[in-house]
């Protein structure tokens, strides 16, 4: 074998010039310096250092020292393009970070949580700017705390026997549209009802109401449905079990089979008061045999059963749970976000500054869907549901140079995929 070597500047990762292009021509880059503002500091400004940010994950990147490391030289052939340090770019997650607050729960314990209203702000705007999200129309959200687990000097020892934080996430679809950091030892219902309250208030103050919210058993409170219930046309919240909920199933005598995924349960609905004894609340409960013989002690038989809270009459116990169970959808969100997005590896010692991190690559993933859906009605290889990885194979990883040409810059590309076919904003 002979091997010729050439010294011009081609990279290997082309593809990104097209998500550098699209970052700025969608209006991003400005939303981002408008909203954020100018640095304490000369050089680069916010807006600089998100695109940096975002063009590290989406070359297979997970770090910010990946930028020195592996992606400078491809980034700086972009015409025009300043890249940061990855001293930089970690320094501005602290100068966008906020103080932690100390919250105090009923027990007396006291606990970290640290609430970023304006990079929040930023996400929803940035999703009203791609038109992700838009004024006015009604959506449905799911909320759910997630163990983020990491062995940081602040690390906290979680219900899952790990460390890390437990942080209280909002997502409407696959769009996560809020994010507050807290302690791995909090416990779930501590302060929900105020975490609730904020993203609601913030959804709201940018045109966006919420017609359905679905949640699960740590949002089974009374302040906490009560805040939901104040903010959304419906709401499904998972039931804990308690006696006087068991007593009063046991006295269920009508139950009526449905098959939900390939499998049979009883359900039943009745009147729930236990919190409110004014609302007209109804819980829908569902039963299977269990496994075992163990009897239970409240109903005498040996059934599984669930409940679900809500103030949907119109829906039958099938609707309802099936909509309920769809809420799974999260689960894989959190995966992405963990394993394409950084979660899984947060990069400072400082929850203030992790969670700038967090909001800032819940912002790169509605990123992501938004470029992701044009790319897809060109590629038909790369479907709008692809993960990052299938997506720097088969996008990002094409052989290509900038050239000047006539006093402009051209992109050349090494490939006959159908690049020039991509329309940008």
């Amino acid at each position: 074998m002979k091997l010729q070597k050439v010294s011009q500047s081609t990279s290997p990762f082309s593809g990104i010039f097209f998500v550098h292009e699209e970052f700025s021509k969608c209006g991003l880059l400005r939303l981002i310096d408008r909203q954020l503002g100018k640095r304490n500091n000369w050089g680069y400004g916010h807006g600089e250092l998100f695109r940096t940010w975002f063009e590290i994950f989406f070359c297979g990147g997970e770090v910010a020292e990946d930028v020195q490391e592996h992606l400078r030289s491809t980034l700086e052939n972009i015409p025009g393009n300043r890249v940061a340090s990855a001293d930089t770019l970690l320094r501005e997650l602290k100068e966008l970070s906020t103080e932690d607050t100390i919250v105090t729960s009923m027990s007396g314990k006291e606990y970290r949580f640290n609430i970023n209203e304006k990079m929040n702000d930023l996400n929803i705007k940035s999703l009203l700017l791609t038109g992700q999200l838009e004024k006015g129309k009604k959506y449905d959200l799911d909320y759910d705390n997630q163990i983020l687990e990491h062995e940081k000097w602040d690390a906290k020892r979680t219900y899952k026997h790990t460390t890390g934080y437990f942080a209280g996430i909002g997502s409407i679809g696959n769009r996560i549209v809020y994010v507050e950091n807290r302690d791995g030892n909090a416990n779930v219902k501590t302060a929900q009802a105020e975490t609730l309250a904020r993203m609601f208030r913030q959804l709201r103050d940018n045109g966006i109401t919420i017609n359905r919210s679905r949640m699960d058993a740590g949002s089974y409170a009374k302040d906490i449905i009560d805040t939901v219930s104040k903010n959304c046309d419906l709401f499904y919240i998972r039931a804990n079990k308690s006696e006087s909920m068991m007593e009063q199933i046991s006295q269920i005598s009508e139950w009526q089979k449905v098959e939900i995924n390939y499998k049979t349960y009883e359900v039943a609905s009745i009147p729930f008061k236990q919190f409110f004894e004014e609302r007209n609340y109804r819980l829908v409960v569902m039963r299977e045999e269990s496994d075992d013989a163990q009897m239970n002690l409240f109903t005498g038989d040996n059934m599984i059963y669930r409940a679900i809270l809500t103030n949907d009459h119109e829906w039958d116990e099938k609707q309802v749970i099936e909509y309920y169970n769809m809420r799974g959808a999260s689960e894989k969100l959190f995966d992405i976000q963990n394993n394409d997005f950084g979660w899984g590896r947060l990069p400072t010692s400082e929850m203030k500054s992790n969670t700038v991190f967090l909001i800032m690559t819940a912002m790169m993933k509605n990123f992501y869907n938004y470029f992701i859906k044009k790319v897809s009605a060109v590629f038909k290889d790369i479907p709008s549901t692809s993960r990052i990885k299938r997506f720097i194979f088969k996008f990002i990883c094409v052989a290509g140079k900038w050239i000047k040409q006539s006093r402009q810059w051209k992109l050349r590309l090494y490939t006959d995929r159908p690049y020039d076919q991509l329309c940008l904003s």
